[in-house]
């Protein structure tokens, strides 16, 4: 994967890999930590809950496995004005809400890329986010 100095921003369903069995892929995102990206207090939420429900993780190890996440990463909270942000992104671009969320965050936090798996690769957003499948 190219180094970069550029601000980053991690999708919840890229951070998930780290509890996959796939080695590729688990390493492509502990790669992509160590370079301390911004998360959302939206891709905490939606990984322990994933921790818990597809996982199968008890509350106690969810915490610590997300603790682990947040200590490597950036983590910023969703405002009202991220949501007001991610609204106006919707009207534009006709993603999901859910999404919205993720690219008004990586907007506010000034991330020239956006990692995630459910977005379309290399689009660029605001003339200023590209979003990159770091697995493609």
């Amino acid at each position: 994967m190219k180094q970069t100095n550029d601000k980053l921003y991690a999708d919840t369903n890229i951070l998930l890999y780290l509890f996959d069995k796939d080695d590729i892929k688990k390493n492509t995102v502990f790669d992509i930590i160590e370079k301390t990206p911004v998360i959302s207090t939206q891709v905490v939420n939606e990984t322990i809950n994933n921790l818990l429900k597809k996982f199968g993780r008890n509350p106690k190890t969810a915490l610590s496995d997300i603790k682990m996440i947040s200590d490597n990463c950036f983590v910023v909270f969703i405002s009202l004005q991220t949501i007001e942000l991610a609204l106006n992104v919707k009207h534009r671009y006709k993603f999901s809400f859910y999404d919205c969320l993720h690219i008004a965050s990586a907007l506010e936090n000034n991330c020239k890329i956006l990692y995630s798996e459910d977005l379309q690769h290399k689009q660029i957003i605001e003339k200023k986010l590209t979003i990159i499948n770091p697995f493609i």
